[in-house]
């Protein structure tokens, strides 16, 4: 079964722009894509989520909220 591995994101959101850039090579190198969700522009991601992003949620649980270890998310794809 393939994983999902998404991450939930704002417009404005610096923390967002660097957590993507930052966990997009840790995703990959699993061989798995990415998926950027944009909450502004899903009504029941924005009540979800709200201004509590970025968040990394794999196979729809969370796994991490603002900060990511790369480590740990690493093994937790392995």
């Amino acid at each position: 079964m393939a994983v999902t591995v998404e991450l939930m994101i704002r417009t404005e959101c610096g923390s967002c722009a660097r957590v993507e850039k930052q966990i997009a090579p840790v995703v990959a190198a699993a061989g798995l894509d990415l998926a950027v969700r944009n909450v502004d522009e899903d009504r029941a991601l924005a009540v979800e989520f709200g201004d509590r992003v970025p968040v990394v949620v794999i196979d729809g649980e969370e796994f991490a909220c603002w900060e990511v270890d790369d480590a740990e998310l690493e093994a937790a794809l392995a």
